[in-house]
């Protein structure tokens, strides 16, 4: 099974934003919950849940370009029969559930028990599941995918994917062999932060980890 790969051009970004109001209620649901109990209450409505994936506190080097790239995924969606489904933080691609909410559309959130108390959840997902886990997701040493990214793969019917790290390449490596619809947008993540944290040689490849992965698996 191929994956789409989507070229970022100046034409395909070129969208009227949208204008969102901030996000004020608190999440819904906010609970610890197994990747077998997230993957119950998923399985409890009809909801198409489209999975965005992308740089968290890596952030994007053209955060308005990202944006735009996910208005166009966004637009397509249902708000009556979609929920949009991130990392639940609101740090980079977590920016997508602002744009999800003004649109009228669901938001759910998956994440790590580790970030627990951690890291700000965005003001704008509707439903945040804890999944005990002592990593923040992607394969372990032995090629099992964490219960983070297991429940995230789990409930997903699509996946859509704007630059990433490793647990995103993980997790697109894995819908891949599951059969899931994938598709890639490549995006650089943010250059000075990625310099600040290198060591020893500056880098000078600011695509991520998912997106050297998925270009090689296009060629397959």
């Amino acid at each position: 099974m191929s994956i789409k790969v989507i070229v970022a051009t100046v034409q395909a970004i070129c969208i009227s934003p949208v204008l969102a109001a901030p996000c004020e209620a608190p999440p819904m649901i906010e609970q610890s919950a197994s990747p077998a109990e997230v993957r119950r209450f998923f399985s409890s409505k009809e909801w198409q849940v489209v999975t965005f994936l992308g740089y968290s506190g890596a952030g994007y080097e053209n955060n308005s370009e990202m944006l735009a790239q996910a208005d166009r995924i966004l637009q397509r969606l249902s708000p009556d029969k979609t929920i949009v489904n991130i990392g639940a933080t609101a740090e980079g691609i977590g920016a997508v559930y602002e744009r999800a909410k003004a649109r009228g559309l669901r938001t759910s959130g998956i994440v790590s028990s580790i970030a627990k108390g951690e890291v700000a959840l965005s003001p704008c997902v509707d439903y945040v599941f804890y999944v005990p886990d002592e990593t923040w997701g992607g394969y372990d040493k032995n090629g099992k995918l964490s219960p983070t990214s297991e429940a995230m793969l789990a409930v997903s019917d699509e996946l859509i994917a704007i630059g990433g790290g490793d647990i995103a390449r993980d997790e697109l490596v894995e819908a891949r062999k599951r059969g899931k619809p994938v598709t890639f947008i490549p995006a650089d993540m943010n250059h000075e932060k990625a310099r600040k944290k290198a060591k020893g040689d500056k880098p000078v490849n600011f695509q991520g980890s998912a997106s050297e992965a998925m270009w090689a698996d296009n060629q397959k």
